[in-house]
C-alpha cells in the first residue's frame, strides 16, 4: 500500500527518515545506477554530492529517484521522484540538485 506525500510535507518526511537515501539514476543505455548520498534542503530543492557515473547519467537522463529504505520489514519506505541538475567540476566536486516532483510512503514486504 502506498500513501502519497505532498511536496509540502516532504521536508518533514525527509527529517523523519534521515539524510542518507539512495539516489537512483539511469544511463543512456538504460542501465540503472544506485548510490548512497547525503542530502540537504535549500529552497525546496535537495542537494547531494555525486560521483562521475551519477553525474554522467543525470546529464543524459535527468529523471531520478531517491529511496529511503524502510526501517524494518513491513514498515514504510520513502520514495521521491524528481529531476536533477549537476553543478561543479569533477576536480573540485560535483553536486546534484534534485527538484522533487512526487513522493510516496510505500509499505515493504513483511518478514
Amino acid at each position: 500500500m502506498s500513501i502519497p506525500v505532498s511536496i509540502g510535507e516532504l521536508p518533514e518526511q525527509v527529517a523523519r527518515f534521515g539524510s542518507t537515501p539512495y539516489l537512483v539514476t539511469v544511463s543512456a543505455d538504460s542501465t540503472p545506477h544506485a548510490t548512497s548520498v547525503s542530502v540537504t534542503w535549500n529552497d525546496g530543492v535537495l542537494h547531494a554530492g555525486c560521483g562521475r557515473q551519477t553525474a554522467a547519467n543525470i546529464r543524459q537522463n535527468d529523471t531520478v529517484a531517491l529511496l529511503w529504505p524502510a526501517p524494518a520489514p513491513g514498515r514504510h519506505a520513502l520514495i521521491v521522484d524528481g529531476w536533477a541538475d549537476v553543478k561543479g567540476r569533477p576536480e573540485v566536486g560535483l553536486v546534484v540538485a534534485i527538484q522533487p516532483s512526487r513522493a510516496i510512503l510505500h509499505v515493504t514486504a513483511g518478514s
